[in-house]
């Protein structure tokens, strides 16, 4: 005799996604059924239609991706349409809270977070939206995201380039008030454990320098389109190659928030400030390359082919 099989509560037919927290895909789902939230009202969020640039058509979209995708430390001011709260722009916040206020006030948001539908600009509308009328000392847990969720846009002034200040470490989750609590600053001390070093270069928009173990590298958000700036970057390899500066090597290109991002390993002690006049100096090559609207040689085809296969996979 076959062995019948448990029962497992079904969610019923009140049970909407607004009212499920958002977990993991692979943790059960808070629901009650018994199977994985991306199998279940998880499933919803997935098959949404995926924005690819969220961050298109705001000033600074280069700088936006990188704390969104590739920065582990940073912050930068923003300024809101309708409110007058202070707005900080963080790359992550503790618990992977999306914001939080803190007692003085501030709006803490946060660029990387466990989003609940395939739109990360309304996403963090929503979470700012929500921090801009909660109470001083009051962080904004995950949510599925409300049908009527402004988007990010809607918030802020979208057209404010973003001063971008990256630091050492999480140092920036407390104030002075704050810092004097033990569990607070046993939890900063362990994130600041894993963070990269890492440096925004002045000389141009969207290029990071980073400290990867033994490793340094600089990758480097840049804004184009992706057919024309592959068409270009194949330009460059066919007239002078795409080395960065004396002895970098140029490894692929990886894409985040729809953008490439290209990267360099760099020569063993290279600082920041060695990379600024090298950065400026292939961006103006880039630029003269954009600039040329001629059909791609043979040469350059298969360049571009070969720069469509290198696609890295980065942590």
């Amino acid at each position: 005799m076959s062995k019948r099989r448990a029962s497992v509560p079904r969610p019923t037919s009140s049970t909407t996604d607004s009212d499920v927290p958002v977990v993991g895909g692979r943790e059960p789902c808070p629901c009650g059924s018994g199977r994985r939230y991306k199998a279940c009202h998880g499933k919803a969020a997935a098959t949404q239609h995926r924005v690819v640039r969220p961050f298109a058509g705001m000033a600074s979209e280069p700088d936006w991706v990188a704390l969104h995708d590739l920065v582990p430390a940073a912050t930068a001011t923003l300024t809101p349409t309708n409110s007058d709260r202070s707005v900080t722009l963080c790359t992550l916040l503790p618990m992977a809270w999306p914001a939080l206020v803190r007692q003085n006030g501030e709006v803490m948001l946060a660029a990387q977070t466990q989003t609940s539908s395939a739109d990360v600009a309304r996403d963090l509308g929503d979470a700012l939206a929500q921090a801009l009328v909660a109470e001083p000392g009051t962080p904004v847990p995950p949510r599925p995201l409300p049908v009527d969720a402004p988007s990010l846009t809607d918030l802020i002034d979208a057209a404010q380039p973003l001063h971008v200040v990256v630091h050492s470490g999480f140092d920036f989750w407390l104030d002075d008030a704050e810092a004097a609590d033990e569990s607070a600053r046993a939890g900063l001390e362990l994130a600041n454990e894993i963070v990269s070093p890492t440096a925004r270069l002045a000389s141009v928009e969207g290029a990071y320098w980073m400290l990867l173990g033994e490793r340094r590298q600089l990758r480097w958000v840049l804004p184009e389109d992706e057919a024309p700036l592959v068409d270009a970057l194949a330009r460059l390899q066919v007239d002078a190659g795409l080395e960065l500066m004396k002895g970098t090597r140029f490894l692929g290109s990886f894409r985040a928030s729809g953008l490439v991002v290209p990267v360099w390993d760099l020569p063993d002690g290279t600082e920041v400030e060695e990379v600024e006049d090298a950065a400026a100096e292939f961006r103006a090559r880039l630029d003269w390359a954009l600039a040329d609207a001629t059909p791609l040689s043979g040469a350059g085809r298969r360049v571009r082919e070969s720069l469509r296969a290198r696609q890295l996979t980065v942590h």
